[in-house]
């Protein structure tokens, strides 16, 4: 008989939309350890959330995350509402003795972070931070390239995430853009993912420095459009880094980028080759090795969609492709097989404390005007 296991989800909309897709089809296309069992979505709004659960296909729905966390048939809470709600549902839950998936950043500051850890650590329940870029078979194809030494000694990392969502001034004030809300912007948005990158990627970052720009102060209030709050977090960011391992890092991350709508790349150079990446054309790893003969070097491209690559089998034949919903699969089903074979899913609450250490380092930076120790 097939183990089930009850998920609760707390939020709706876009991150909502992404994770209740997740788990229709983690078991269909992977058969992972348990089988989820969609029972029940949470939201304030009573209307929206029912809509949303007979949509998405939640068996039940709640207004309520702390009667979601206290019913005792609700085994994992699943995280995606906006940030500052993180801290007070992940505590609740590990206090109730729940597996938690959280959607990043892990919380708004490195000491709530740093609380989460330990509370989940305590109670003994499985934890998970949704950095969903790992999750891309082409980015799962770098680490083992990276991991075999095909760059040889790498030197250099340097990655951007470009947006351009709120390149219209008339954008209105979502929360996003409220400091008490979101901890900050680019910064934590989209930077906390390359950060997340770097880390799995090529290792830990030692020390940073870097600078952030409010180019918009003020925009529409969403329910007065004729009144104008102020813009209390970063449009963008820029840092540099200086990992522990001596590699140079540059980062970049803007929601002001006129014409990237997700544009997120990274190059990693070594001593004997390089590799670069797009999550625009996410089923691609571009790869150039000094191994080759001279007469035929240069970046190929690796058409990320074979079975021989991660998570690929499970879905259709060689280059008919993925998608940006697949990684959230991924992520579930990862999730799902850890708490069957009783491991520690990566990226783990302890993961998303190390992120928020790097964004918190490269906070104080700009505030400081010189360079921080992570």
């Amino acid at each position: 008989m097939t183990a089930t296991i009850n998920i609760g989800l707390v939020g709706y909309g876009f991150m909502g939309k992404a994770h209740s897709n997740a788990y229709r089809q983690a078991w269909p296309f992977f058969r992972p350890g348990v089988k989820p069992v969609m029972k029940a979505i949470c939201g304030r709004d009573e209307a929206a959330v029912k809509e949303a659960a007979a949509i998405f296909g939640w068996q039940e729905y709640e207004t309520s995350w702390e009667k979601l966390i206290a019913r005792p048939d609700i085994e994992v809470v699943d995280i995606s509402s906006p940030n500052d709600t993180h801290f007070d549902i992940a505590m609740a839950a590990a206090e109730a003795g729940k597996h938690i998936l959280c959607e990043k950043p892990l919380a708004n500051t490195l000491a709530e972070a740093k609380e989460m850890l330990a509370a989940v650590q305590k109670a003994g329940v499985k934890h998970l931070v949704n950095f969903s870029y790992r999750w891309v078979p082409a980015v799962r194809l770098a680490k083992t390239l990276i991991d075999q030494g095909a760059l040889g000694q790498v030197r250099h990392w340097r990655a951007t995430y470009l947006q351009d969502w709120l390149v219209d001034p008339g954008h209105p004030l979502e929360w996003r853009m409220r400091s008490e809300r979101a901890g900050s912007g680019a910064l934590g948005d989209i930077a906390a993912h390359i950060v997340d990158l770097a880390r799995f990627l090529v290792g830990e970052i030692g020390q940073v420095v870097g600078m952030t720009e409010t180019f918009v102060k003020e925009r529409p209030l969403p329910d007065a459009r004729e009144e104008r709050g102020p813009v209390t977090v970063d449009d963008a960011v820029a840092f540099l880094a200086r990992f522990k391992n001596g590699i140079l890092g540059t980062f970049e991350a803007t929601r002001l980028a006129a014409g990237r709508r997700n544009y997120q790349r990274f190059e990693v150079n070594g001593s004997r080759g390089s590799l670069a990446f797009n999550f625009e054309r996410m089923n691609e790893l571009q790869f150039f090795s000094l191994d080759d003969p001279d007469d035929a070097q240069g970046f190929r491209t690796i058409l990320v969609t074979d079975e021989a690559h991660d998570y690929v089998s499970a879905w259709w034949p060689p280059g008919h492709g993925l998608g940006y919903e697949h990684t959230f699969v991924h992520a579930v089903v990862d999730l799902l097989n850890a708490i069957a074979r009783d491991e520690t899913p990566r990226p783990s609450f302890d993961d998303g404390v190390r992120c928020q250490a790097v964004l918190e380092a490269v906070s104080a930076s700009v505030e400081a005007g010189h360079w921080v120790v992570v």
